[in-house]
Parts: structure tokens; sequence; C-alpha cells
């Protein structure tokens, strides 16, 4: 069995993410993509869309979510689905980092991201 080591990246959205499983960096044979991603208080991500579907699964804090011209308030526990093509960003409302996953599918790819 392999063990990974998850080095942490500035991602092009403002949050720090740790790409936990990502087929082409890992080699393994998922067709998804899974990155834990952490949010300073007070802080968003820049306004960006995904040709891939997206799942934020909130672990710690809490913020509010925005899909498209939708918002949802989010805590631990808490998941929300992103389609395909849909602008969204996620704000830390909380005075503690926010922490979350996202799960990506088909796996996230630098060329299929686009902000504003």
């Amino acid at each position: 069995m392999d063990t990974y080591a998850i080095p942490a990246a500035c991602g092009a959205e403002e949050s720090t993410i740790r790409q936990i499983f990502h087929p082409h960096t890992y080699k393994l044979e998922t067709r998804y993509s899974i990155a834990h991603c952490t949010l300073g208080p007070g802080k968003s991500t820049k306004p960006h869309m995904l040709k891939s579907s997206e799942v934020y699964y909130i672990i710690k804090g809490s913020g509010t979510i925005y899909v498209d011209k939708e918002s949802a308030d989010v805590g631990p526990g808490k998941s929300v689905y992103v389609p395909p093509n849909s602008r969204q960003s996620i704000k830390n409302t909380s005075d503690v980092q926010l922490e979350f996953l996202c799960i990506v599918d088909p796996a996230w790819r630098k060329e299929d991201e686009r902000f504003d």
C-alpha cells in the first residue's frame, strides 16, 4: 500500500489547497480528485468556474457559498453540489479557519478552471 506526502499550495482562487488524491499526480485509478482546502477568517475565494462538477464538504468553521445567483450558509457536516460551468466562490464568515474538502469529477485540471 502506498502513502503520499501532501504539500500545500496557494490556489489561484486564493485558498490553501492540498490535493489529497488526484489520478494524474498519484497514478491512481480514480475518475475524481479530492482536495483539502483552508481559507482564513473573513477571506473569500475568487469567483471561478470549472468544467467539472464539484462537491464542497465543510469540516470546520462556517461560511457562505455562492453558486451562480444562489447562496447558502454552510458549516461542519454540510455539503453543497456545484454543477459544471457554474460561477462559484466561498466566503469564510467565522473567526476561525474555514476547512473543507472539494471533490471534483472528472478530476480537476488547471485548463478546466476559469476566472471572471
